[in-house]
This record gives structure tokens, C-alpha cells and sequence, in this order.
């Protein structure tokens, strides 16, 4: 889900109270008493102008916005602005929402003591008055009040958060269900009827050619896709009950993919460039994804001598590159499979592109691009 509309709107309500809150205490102090002058005056317009714009950046910076409107409240009060400290009371509002707490309490305990020191600095004829304006511009009742509304709306948006966790989990644990009873339901009906099919082709051919008779094209091509069958049938099984019950595969298994295709008779490389900083796991596993089955597909139908793997971790993305010199051409392209679209679907969902296609010197090419800042 993005979160663009809603950080715009939070931003736009943001500063509309933070206008909002300037323009009143500045009416507030410029309506009452102040001392004559126009050195304290300008001063106290001033700091009731910054500590009300000051909550403009109270989701982002909650603790300097505390400390500014804090400034600001005993400024104005010491220069005779006898205005009520509502920018600081938002600011804890806002600080104890961030959840922090220790830090809210002591900086309310500083404004509680410093006010009347700062009533007393603006003339006031005794600490009993004193203490009684410093008590008008901020009552204990006042920041208790802006703490627990802070605080039930932080509750309210933890308990929020593990709802969604808990229905994201909940969603996974449905779809690993899903994947093990698939992957049961196509051991169970398919795996015994494919491999009765190879085995009789296989076995019909034996025959056939043990005896010097001619093998029917047909039958071959029984006993080939027989043997086809078993080995996709087989890699899709491994694949939905390696994402429902095994650690996911990642960048880290790509050269144990390698090695294998090296084994299979492929003279193939890994080139790695970049550093490997923090991949999302989706990323990772995608990455991972798309080498499995480029690889697969150069062993088993490109004809292909010579393969080539290329990583490169870039700042904002991940970029591979799978590179073979088969038989493919521009003018005599291998039809798509279920695995190339496969691919295309993994790469779409995070957001990425991708090209798979003949290249003009023979062989085939797949590149794809992999954003490192989104998730499916």
C-alpha cells in the first residue's frame, strides 16, 4: 500500500496547525499587556511567531520541536507576552506520541519551574504573582491532558500495526498451506501416471532397438517428453515446498547454481560488482529466481557452450544479466515458456523490468533491473 497520499495530506494538516497555532498566540499576545518598547515587543512577536510555526516538523524532529516551543513559551513570558504555552502543550503532544516519555516528563518539570522565573524576569511584584501567571500560561493539567492524548494515540496505532502484522502472517501461513497441499496434490495425481508413461516409452524403446527394429518417432518423442515432464514436475514441487518450508535461496546460493552448471557440462561465470549492502528478502529471493531458471533453461534447451552470470549491486537497484551463446537468433527466437513468464511476473511485482530476447550475435539474453527501495 503506498503511503505518498497520506504523508502529503499529514504535511499539509501539519502546517495548517502550525499556522494556525502562530496566528493565535500572535493575536493573543498582541491583544494584551506587554512592557512599552518596541525592542521587547518585536522580541516576544517573534518568539510567538517561531514556536507556533516550530510545529510544523513535530512529526519529524518531536524532540527539537519541544525544546523550540519550550524556549519560546519562557522567552515570550520573560519579555511580558502573558500568553498561554499551547505550541509546547502540541509539542508533547507530539513528543510522547513519538514515545518519548522520560524525556517529555523532564522537560515538562523544566517549564513547570522555569515559568515563574521567567514571570518574575518580566516584572511581576511578587513570586505569589508570579506563580499565579506562570500557573495560567501552563497548568499541570494542561500537559497531562496533551500526554495521554500522545499516548492513547500511540497505543491506538501499535495495537493497529499488530493487527496488520497479525493479518500479513496469517495471509503467509494461508499461502504456505496452499503451496504444500498443491504440491501434495501433484505428487499424488501426477508424479505415479508421468513416470509410468517414461518408464514404458523408455522401456518399449530398449526393446525396439535391442531387437534392430526402427524406433517410431513417436515414441521417442513419448519417451522425451516423459523425461521433460518428470524434471519440471519435479523443480516445481522443489520450488513450492522450498518456499513454504525451507530458508528462502538468495544471492548468497547463486554460486552453488553456477557450480551445478558447470557440472551439467556449461563452461559458466559469476561476475559480481558492487557492493552487497541490504537487499530486501524479496529482491534477494527474486534474484535468486531469476538465475535458477535462466540457467535451467541454457542446460536444457539452448545448445549453449558457454554461460555468463553478471551481478551488479548499484545504490538503487540490483541489476542482473544472464548471457549464453546457443542457438537462439533475432530471426529464429525460442517460444516463451511458463518460467520465462514466471520471471516477468516476479520482476513486475517488485517494480522492475525485464528483457529476455535473442542477441544479434547469436545466443540469448536476460536483464533484468531490480529496484532496491520498493516491495511487492
Amino acid at each position: 500500500m503506498s503511503t505518498g497520499g497520506f504523508g502529503a495530506r499529514a504535511d499539509v494538516r501539519d502546517r495548517a496547525i502550525a499556522l494556525g497555532v502562530a496566528a493565535a498566540l500572535l493575536v493573543t499576545g498582541v491583544s494584551g499587556r506587554h512592557p512599552g518598547g518596541a525592542g521587547p515587543a518585536v522580541l516576544g512577536a517573534a518568539l510567538l511567531s517561531v514556536g507556533g510555526l516550530a510545529l510544523v516538523a513535530r512529526r519529524r524532529a518531536p524532540l527539537a520541536v519541544l525544546a523550540v516551543t519550550g524556549i519560546c513559551a519562557l522567552g515570550h513570558q520573560a519579555v511580558g507576552y502573558d500568553v498561554p504555552a499551547v505550541a509546547f502543550l502540541f509539542a508533547v503532544y507530539a513528543a510522547v506520541r513519538a514515545g518519548h516519555h522520560t524525556l517529555t516528563v523532564a522537560a515538562s518539570a523544566t517549564m513547570l519551574a522555569a515559568l515563574p522565573l521567567a514571570v518574575l524576569a518580566a516584572g511581576a511584584p511578587d513570586p505569589g504573582e508570579a506563580f499565579a501567571r506562570a500557573r495560567g500560561a501552563l497548568e499541570l493539567a494542561w500537559l497531562v491532558a496533551a500526554g495521554a492524548a500522545g499516548e492513547a494515540l500511540r497505543q491506538a496505532e501499535r495495537r493497529a500495526d499488530e493487527a496488520e502484522r497479525t493479518r500479513e502472517e496469517a495471509a503467509r501461513r494461508r499461502a504456505d498451506e496452499e503451496r504444500l497441499h498443491i504440491a501434495r496434490e501433484l505428487h499424488d495425481s501426477l508424479t505415479h501416471q508421468i513416470s509410468v508413461i517414461k518408464v514404458q516409452a523408455e522401456a518399449a524403446v530398449h526393446v525396439a532397438r535391442r531387437r534392430g527394429e526402427p524406433v517410431p518417432a513417436a515414441l521417442v518423442a513419448i519417451r522425451d517428453a516423459g523425461r521433460e515432464a518428470t524434471r519440471e514436475l519435479r523443480a516445481t514441487l522443489e520450488a513450492l515446498r522450498d518456499d513454504a518450508t525451507s530458508p528462502p535461496r538468495g544471492l548468497a546460493d547463486v554460486p552453488a547454481l553456477v557450480e551445478r552448471a558447470r557440472a551439467a557440462g556449461l563452461d559458466a561465470t559469476l561476475t559480481v560488482r558492487g557492493r552487497p549492502d541490504d537487499v530486501p528478502d524479496t529482491v534477494d529471493r527474486t534474484a535468486y529466481r531469476i538465475v535458477q531458471e535462466s540457467l535451467t533453461n541454457i542446460t536444457r534447451h539452448a545448445g549453449a557452450a558457454r554461460a555468463s552470470v553478471r551481478i551488479d549491486h548499484r545504490p538503487d537497484a540490483l541489476a542482473l544479466r544472464v548471457d549464453d551463446d546457443g542457438s537462439a537468433t533475432p530471426d529464429d527466437p525460442p517460444a516463451p515458456g511458463v518460467g520465462l513468464l514466471g520471471m516477468r511476473e516476479r520482476v513486475t511485482a517488485l517494480g522492475g523490468s525485464l528483457v529476455a530476447r535473442p542477441r544479434d550475435g547469436g545466443g540469448f539474453t536476460v536483464r533484468a533491473d531490480l529496484p532496491l527501495d520498493r516491495t511487492p
